[in-house]
Protein backbone atom coordinates (compact mmCIF):
# COMPACT_ATOMS: atom_id res chain seq x y z
CA UNK A 1 0.00 0.00 0.00
CA UNK A 2 1.34 2.87 -1.02
CA UNK A 3 1.16 6.52 0.82
CA UNK A 4 0.54 9.82 -0.99
CA UNK A 5 2.33 12.10 1.78
CA UNK A 6 1.45 16.15 1.35
CA UNK A 7 3.30 19.21 3.47
CA UNK A 8 0.86 21.68 4.43
CA UNK A 9 1.73 25.05 5.73
CA UNK A 10 1.58 26.80 9.01
CA UNK A 11 2.72 29.38 11.17
CA UNK A 12 5.05 28.99 14.38
CA UNK A 13 4.48 31.93 17.01
CA UNK A 14 8.50 32.84 17.66
CA UNK A 15 7.96 36.29 18.79
CA UNK A 16 9.26 35.40 22.07
CA UNK A 17 12.31 34.43 20.67
CA UNK A 18 13.33 37.17 18.36
CA UNK A 19 16.02 39.16 19.72
CA UNK A 20 16.91 42.66 17.92
CA UNK A 21 20.17 44.47 17.20
CA UNK A 22 21.08 48.13 16.95
CA UNK A 23 22.85 48.31 13.62
CA UNK A 24 23.04 51.59 11.25
CA UNK A 25 19.76 53.28 12.46
CA UNK A 26 18.22 49.68 12.37
CA UNK A 27 17.02 47.64 14.75
CA UNK A 28 17.97 44.25 13.41
CA UNK A 29 16.12 41.25 14.38
CA UNK A 30 17.47 37.78 14.79
CA UNK A 31 15.99 34.38 15.59
CA UNK A 32 19.24 32.73 16.94
CA UNK A 33 21.88 33.36 14.57
CA UNK A 34 19.27 33.63 11.35
CA UNK A 35 18.33 37.65 10.49
CA UNK A 36 15.02 37.28 9.67
CA UNK A 37 14.41 41.44 9.58
CA UNK A 38 14.74 44.72 10.30
CA UNK A 39 12.96 48.00 11.75
CA UNK A 40 14.26 51.08 10.26
CA UNK A 41 14.32 53.95 12.66
CA UNK A 42 13.14 57.16 12.09
CA UNK A 43 15.72 59.86 11.84
CA UNK A 44 16.29 61.93 15.39
CA UNK A 45 14.57 59.10 17.12
CA UNK A 46 15.55 59.28 20.91
CA UNK A 47 15.42 56.09 23.07
CA UNK A 48 14.04 55.29 26.37
CA UNK A 49 15.88 53.74 28.80
CA UNK A 50 15.64 52.45 32.62
CA UNK A 51 17.51 55.11 34.93
CA UNK A 52 20.95 52.85 35.19
CA UNK A 53 21.30 52.76 31.61
CA UNK A 54 22.17 55.45 28.69
CA UNK A 55 22.93 55.37 25.21
CA UNK A 56 25.30 57.59 23.37
CA UNK A 57 25.56 56.97 18.85
CA UNK A 58 24.33 53.46 18.57
CA UNK A 59 26.08 51.67 21.59
CA UNK A 60 23.83 51.38 24.87
CA UNK A 61 25.58 51.39 28.60
CA UNK A 62 24.82 49.91 31.70
CA UNK A 63 25.87 52.27 34.53
CA UNK A 64 27.65 50.49 37.31
CA UNK A 65 29.58 51.29 40.02
CA UNK A 66 33.55 49.38 40.49
CA UNK A 67 36.16 50.32 42.73
CA UNK A 68 39.00 52.92 42.01
CA UNK A 69 41.70 51.33 42.50
CA UNK A 70 42.76 47.19 43.57
CA UNK A 71 41.95 46.78 46.79
CA UNK A 72 44.36 44.07 48.08
CA UNK A 73 41.52 42.01 49.88
CA UNK A 74 40.09 41.00 46.01
CA UNK A 75 43.39 40.87 44.28
CA UNK A 76 44.64 37.57 45.72
CA UNK A 77 41.18 35.36 45.38
CA UNK A 78 41.94 32.04 43.53
CA UNK A 79 39.25 30.97 40.67
CA UNK A 80 36.46 29.20 43.35
CA UNK A 81 36.46 32.86 45.18
CA UNK A 82 38.12 32.42 47.98
CA UNK A 83 40.50 35.38 49.00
Amino acid sequence: MAYNMTLQQGKLDITDRVVGKLQNGEIVLYLENEKIGKVTLPSGSDMQLEHHFESAGEKIFQLVSTPSSDEPRYTDCDEGGWC
